[in-house]
């Protein structure tokens, strides 16, 4: 699932794709015949738009808590019914998401969060969710900062790989969570931030991949537990109307949410889902000489950059690994706001001040957004001599 430098690792690179369904029972919406189960989000306006909906069900998926959505199996042939019901808001099928993979500790002083650590800033008193494969709860360079788990889809494995349902199985969530907030240990790497409380919200299997209802319930998840920063580095060509509303939802809630621009580049307009909707910062990807990394997806939606090419960072086992991708630029912005919300701010504040500091360096605004990010200048501090 992962790209290492200089060799291709046994994971397979990700694309973004809208995916099969999450189920082998069901079938996908575009293939189905009338009496073939498929597995679909309803968005519904009031009761009697649930009530329809688990009427029709031959299977409940999911009933989220706190936003208008149900995930259920149904017969093709009942979906029209659905369609057509003025107390539904949208039916969609429950499509996939990937994890957006191809690497770091250059990026660490590229976007001056050493400056920060030189200051004291540590982001501790900051909650950074993973919204991904899971995190690796042994592993030496994460352990002291991990909080909660939850898992919407398990880990796969026995007890010594999966001593938790929300362990990662795969390499890419623990990659990233090495990125955001690895300890300040004198060993392996250091994260942006170093002392925030890391959450492991497994949203994607050990394939690396999850349904649009997974990750939507995983964001609801973070919201309602009242954390800072939702890390997604994932996303899909196709967006989902109940992830939209997951990620509405946790916004109006106080949640940071910063997701992967894409690894379809090069390309013009091609920021994938969900960094392409306006509730959540879309992020670039550099190489470390401040040139766009070749397979960042570009677009008026790319909101800020970070370091993604050739990142080293933490991954299961108690090891290290180098990746490229978006998926390492976002967690390069999610310790950033978690310092800046471990500090007082909100959520909107975070945003504003990462891409009010964010450095230039030159690239087109629909492939760097506001600018290179600088978390030294986002927290006060002038890093001009580095």
């Amino acid at each position: 699932m992962a790209r290492k430098v200089n060799d291709v690792s046994r994971r397979n690179v990700l694309k973004l794709t809208g995916g099969s369904l999450a189920m082998a029972s069901t079938t996908g919406l575009a293939a189905a015949k009338p009496n073939d189960t498929v597995e679909v989000n309803i968005g519904f306006k009031s009761g009697r738009g649930r009530s329809a909906a688990l009427s029709a069900a031959s299977d409940v998926v999911r009933d989220f808590n706190s936003i208008d959505v149900v995930t259920i199996r149904v017969a093709k042939q009942a979906i029209k019914g659905l369609q057509n019901n003025p107390n539904v808001r949208y039916v969609e099928e429950n499509g996939q998401m990937h994890a957006l993979a191809e690497t770091e500790p250059w990026g660490i002083e590229r976007v001056d969060a050493d400056v920060a650590h030189a200051n004291g800033e540590t982001g501790a008193g900051a909650d950074i969710a993973i919204l991904d494969t899971g995190i690796d709860s042994d592993h030496p360079d994460l352990q002291a900062n991990i909080g909660a788990g939850r898992a919407f889809t398990k880990c796969k494995g026995g007890p010594n790989s999966c001593p938790n349902d929300w362990d990662d199985d795969n390499d890419h969530g623990t990659h990233c969570a090495g990125i955001a907030d690895a300890v300040d240990n004198s060993q392996g790497v250091i994260g942006v931030s170093t002392e925030a409380t890391l959450h492991a919200v497994k949203v994607l299997g050990k394939r690396g991949s999850g349904s649009f209802s997974d990750i939507a319930a995983g964001i609801e998840y973070v919201a309602d537990q009242g954390w800072d920063v939702g890390s997604m580095s994932l996303g899909a060509s196709s967006g989902s109307a109940a992830l939209r509303d997951a990620c509405q939802y946790a916004v109006n809630n106080g949640v940071f949410l910063v997701a992967a621009a894409g690894n379809s580049g090069p390309c013009s307009d091609c920021v994938g889902y969900p960094a392409a909707y306006p509730e959540v910062m879309a992020v670039g990807s550099t190489n470390s000489s401040d040139g766009l990394s070749s397979f960042s997806s570009t677009g008026p939606e790319v909101e800020i950059a970070a370091p993604g090419s050739s990142i080293y960072s933490s991954v299961p086992g108690g090891s290290y690994d180098t990746f490229s991708g978006t998926s390492m630029a976002t967690p390069h912005v999610a310790g950033a706001a978690g310092q800046l919300m471990a500090n007082g701010a909100s959520n909107t504040q975070a945003r504003d001040t990462l891409n009010s500091t964010a450095e230039d360096i030159g690239l087109a605004s629909n492939e760097s957004g506001s600018g290179l990010l600088d978390v030294a200048a986002a927290l006060g501090y002038d890093s001009s001599d580095n």
